[in-house]
């Protein structure tokens, strides 16, 4: 009786354990059981119930979610997914977020261990700027002719990603969902959201232990109104942009609040953000519109060390918006770069500091205050520039051989 108790207990503790260290994703998600779907490609592609009727496709099992009541969750089978422009016709419900994730280490069932893959660049399609569309910011179009096997490789193409959304369509399908252990590459973006034509709309949604990779920004949240008890989380991620032009950084965020919030529209909480010149890059010159951030313990890394009189980056957090619109919390992190703020016409937005906030710069650029200068490079945190917490689940348990300085026979030592 006594054994039973203690077990009883000891389930009791780790439960309450797990729901205080993550109670957002906690009382979000399980609050409502709904439909449960799985994605593998090796299923039968019927009713996605079960492993062995999976559908074959992400968004096949997106197109069988069937209500916005929330609580519906979608776990896809370890393996690399040639899909783009992945599209939520329903929404989660407060209390109840929907949930799209990967079976990291097997514990669903489905036999595999490691990534969902979403390259967003191996669809066998020919994929061009759209020259007739009617906006600052054209659309795509995929090409009926053309050999797609001649053009494989990165689709950096306005509008052309994993999850979809244009001018004329809004990602707002996509509110209320938790994003878990997915690998999001090959395209413009990696994990984000354009609110579009549904500018100012209200927008929550978690992103956890995912990767994200894209020409313009590894992760995006744009043209939302966050909720204040529900703001947007990425927690535990690793974002990485490609490239300088435009308005590229390792996460993108342009929040469209009629005043600044007192809570946060993105928060970064964990996270290794990466860019060749931003960070974190926020809005587009003249837009008005005011954007909060808050970036807890994470690493902010821009590969630009160059001299003043080269080709130094703007930031490794940078606004196009006039300083007012923006608003940026850091809380025990580390930034790397030729500087850490830069803003349009050095019109600098407000930031405060808690905690121990470090900083490696170009030796001829000043640190902000709140910020503490490093004087020796951060190992560990440029250790950060390629996620080794997210190794494959068998390369992070193989045991390592180790010679012992014993003899182990009168004709043998070990060195």
């Amino acid at each position: 009786m006594k054994e039973t108790s203690l077990l009883i207990l000891a389930a009791a503790l780790s439960s309450f354990m797990s729901s205080a260290a993550n109670p957002a994703v906690e009382t979000q998600s399980a609050a409502r059981p709904g439909l449960l779907l799985h994605v593998s490609k090796l299923g039968d592609n019927t009713d996605g119930r079960s492993w062995r009727t999976a559908f074959q496709t992400i968004q096949a099992a997106l197109e069988a979610v069937p209500d916005d009541l929330g609580g519906h969750r979608i776990i896809i089978r370890p393996d690399t997914y040639a899909e783009a422009n992945l599209d939520s016709k329903h929404k989660g419900a407060a209390g109840a977020y929907n949930v799209i994730e990967g079976d990291w280490d097997g514990r669903f069932g489905s036999g595999a261990k490691g990534w969902v893959v979403i390259d967003s660049g191996a669809p066998r399609v020919v994929v061009r700027t759209n020259p007739k569309a009617a906006t600052g910011n054209p659309t795509f179009m995929i090409l009926t002719n053309g050999n797609p096997d001649a053009e494989t490789g990165l689709k950096s193409v306005d509008w052309w990603g994993p999850w979809r959304c244009d001018p004329a369509y809004s990602a707002d399908g996509w509110d209320r969902w938790v994003f878990r252990r997915l690998y999001c590459t090959g395209s413009e973006g990696g994990v984000g959201w354009d609110m579009t034509c549904h500018e100012g709309v209200e927008f929550s949604a978690i992103v956890e232990d995912c990767v994200g990779l894209g020409r313009f920004a590894g992760a995006c949240v744009m043209a939302h109104v966050g909720r204040p008890a529900e703001p947007v989380v990425f927690r535990r991620c690793y974002f990485m942009c490609l490239d300088v032009w435009g308005d590229a950084g390792a996460v993108y965020v342009r929040a469209h609040n009629k005043r600044m919030p007192s809570t946060p529209d993105a928060v970064f909480e964990d996270c290794t953000l990466i860019g060749p010149d931003n960070a974190l890059q926020v809005g587009y010159p003249k837009f008005e519109g005011y954007t909060r951030v808050l970036f807890r313990n994470s690493r902010l890394i821009v590969m630009n060390f160059s001299q003043p009189h080269g080709t130094p980056a703007t930031g490794a957090v940078y606004s196009d918006l006039a300083g007012k619109f923006l608003h940026v919390d850091f809380e025990d992190c580390t930034v790397m770069g030729y500087k850490v703020l830069g803003a349009r016409d050095d019109d600098l937005f407000s930031y405060t500091t808690k905690g121990t906030n470090r900083a490696y710069v170009q030796y001829r650029q000043a640190v902000p205050k709140g910020f503490e200068r490093l004087r020796f490079w951060p190992v560990e945190t440029f250790n950060e520039l390629l996620p080794p917490r997210f190794q494959s689940s068998a390369a992070a348990t193989k045991p390592r051989l180790t010679k012992l300085p014993v003899a182990l026979s009168p004709s043998e030592r070990t060195p």
